[in-house]
């Protein structure tokens, strides 16, 4: 595409007047002046009948209005268009995040629609950096009526805290709604609303350490339980979430993945493992069960080992340096971590916030969240279902 040419004001103004005398063609004028296209011609004609002699004098690009080009606005008039477009974004940003990146569709549009008798569209997409074209876009997007399937997929993220993968959802919808669905669709669906769960952080791994073993092994990567109160895995995990460091004490059945006891200290104390064990034996039947964990100095204490035996309890304890050997109490709270704190930030928590955090997400996980291996029930509920 060729460069567009520049015409002084004085050719044009000639050109008309040779144009308005009769005597001359376009095709003479054009050798004349050197003019390549006769288009130039008729629009610099139309521009006179028109009375719009002002854009004669326009230079090549967008071409303004009278009074609104930027060489011809006097500067009071310059000034009053940038404090109304000053009071505009103050006004608008108070609605709609001032980040393109944060702007949601769905605002963006009602925002638009609202304001529309005040302010044009493109005024307001200007103010964004959101093209209009774009914004259109997002218009007749949300006067579409959106899938039945869609609108289930959405309704299970939105109730399970966006906590759960396209693999679950798709469990679910074959459970709950008798809808079978390629597990790929409904990843297609979760990405196309932004509904993801978030990602857990991949542990790295590493060599196993020399055993050095306080107590056998008994449960030697078993994790699969026959019965309630049959084999039992704790844990201790730190939450450096708020203003200070608090640790979290969790014992958890492996028969249905609950979460039978748990304690929050910030002290990682004797009292607190012994605290979490004795909620545990409260009302359970604890003969004939084991109970694993790690070497950490607290599980291998006398006073633990012997509240454990006075329970008849059996301790089982993973090689040192191993934590593949108590992967599912591990596990768990790294997925505690990575759903309900990955996106907060520790000075926006205070320690009441964290502890509150953690007492709702031990009733969601025992109750709401549901598990693959136990038919895509809660815990509770493989537990009452199975009784």
């Amino acid at each position: 595409m060729g460069k567009k040419r520049f015409y002084p004001e004085e050719v044009k103004q000639e050109v008309i007047r040779l144009k308005l005398s009769g005597e001359w063609t376009n095709k003479q004028i054009m050798e004349k002046f050197g003019i390549k296209n006769k288009t130039q011609i008729k629009t610099w004609m139309k521009w006179h009948r028109n009375n719009e002699q002002h854009r004669l004098a326009q230079p090549i690009g967008k071409q303004y209005t009278y009074g609104k080009g930027p060489d011809d606005e006097s500067e009071i008039n310059q000034l009053r268009r940038k404090v109304a477009y000053y009071e505009m974004r103050d006004e608008l940003f108070g609605k709609v995040p001032r980040n393109r990146k944060e702007v949601v569709p769905e605002v963006f549009v009602e925002v638009v629609e609202a304001l529309k008798d005040r302010y044009t569209a493109s005024d307001i997409c200007e103010c964004f950096g959101i093209p209009r074209s774009t914004y259109y876009r997002w218009k007749s997007q949300a006067g579409q009526e959106i899938p039945k399937l869609h609108q289930w997929i959405i309704s299970i993220c939105k109730q399970l805290s966006h906590r759960i993968g396209h693999r679950k959802v798709k469990d679910i919808l074959r459970k709950d709604y008798d809808v079978k669905v390629n597990r790929k669709t409904v990843q297609k669906v979760m990405q196309k609303y932004k509904i993801q769960c978030r990602v857990k952080v991949k542990r790295q791994k590493y060599i196993a350490g020399e055993s050095k073993i306080v107590v056998p092994n008994l449960l030697n990567q078993d994790f699969k339980a026959d019965k309630p109160n049959q084999k039992w895995v704790t844990d201790i995990t730190y939450l450096p979430y708020g203003p200070k460091m608090l640790y979290l004490s969790t014992i958890m059945d492996l028969y249905n993945n609950e979460v039978i006891a748990y304690k929050i200290s910030d002290t990682q104390s004797v009292d607190f493992v012994l605290d979490t064990l004795l909620d545990a034996c409260n009302g359970r039947e604890t003969h004939d069960l084991i109970l694993h964990s790690d070497q950490g100095a607290q599980y291998t204490s006398y006073s633990f080992q012997a509240l454990a035996k006075e329970n008849g309890i059996t301790t089982s304890m993973s090689r040192k340096g191993n934590c593949f050997d108590n992967a599912v109490i591990e596990s768990f709270h790294s997925s505690l971590k990575s759903e309900e704190f990955a996106a907060q930030f520790r000075a926006t928590l205070t320690t009441t916030i964290v502890i509150e955090k953690v007492v709702n997400y031990m009733y969601y996980y025992n109750y709401i969240r549901p598990f693959s291996k136990l038919n895509c029930h809660s815990p509770v509920e493989y537990r009452t279902v199975a009784a």
